[in-house]
């Protein structure tokens, strides 16, 4: 199969074929998403793969409401868990970020209904040809950015809430060459 060019090793290929660019509507999956993107800030998401079953377990499912709760103790023993990112300020993001979420979840239905009101709740079908054309960030990410800043979100740059939309399907950008840009939406790809 003719994937995009970053696929071409496990995990990346499983998670090209099956995960990356499906829409994505499900507050604990975004949340999943959005501490998983933000952990991999300075790292290539082919750690944060690798880990993310590890990161399931540390913590709780990706579970915000057992998270929020987090004290020092669950920071000591996340600092000391070697099958996640162990940096203090990652998982302090992730802990704070859960609060918020909380909150989020209050103002709005969802925390899915704010996130896709970013591209006007249906994903964005954009029409690379090659991987040199895919922008690192757009003027969707850097509003969601600058709105999850102002509300208090950590580790929520343009260029991260970029990966977060591309990863859930709020954009497809899958290269028109790959099957899975057509799978998803895109028109039919190119010969």
């Amino acid at each position: 199969m003719p994937r995009c060019p970053w696929a071409t090793s496990e995990p990346n290929i499983t998670y090209h074929d099956v995960e990356w660019g499906v829409p994505v509507h499900d507050d604990r999956k975004l949340f999943e998403f959005l501490i998983l993107e933000g952990a991999q800030a300075g790292l290539s998401w082919t750690t944060i793969l690798k880990k993310r079953e590890n990161y399931r377990h540390a913590f709780d499912g990706f579970r915000s409401e057992k998270i929020a709760r987090y004290g020092v103790r669950d920071v000591r023993r996340l600092l000391a868990d070697p099958g996640i990112v162990r940096n203090r300020l990652k998982i302090s993001a992730a802990i704070g970020n859960a609060k918020v979420f909380l909150t989020m979840r209050e103002e709005y239905d969802s925390f899915a209904a704010y996130l896709w009101s970013f591209v006007g709740g249906k994903p964005i079908q954009n029409r690379w040809r090659k991987t040199a054309d895919v922008p690192a960030h757009t003027p969707e990410s850097d509003a969601m950015s600058r709105d999850l800043l102002r509300r208090e979100f950590k580790f929520v740059g343009s260029t991260i809430c970029y990966a977060l939309m591309q990863a859930t399907g709020m954009v497809n950008d899958h290269l028109v060459t790959c099957p899975r840009h057509a799978e998803l939406g895109g028109r039919t790809r190119l010969k």
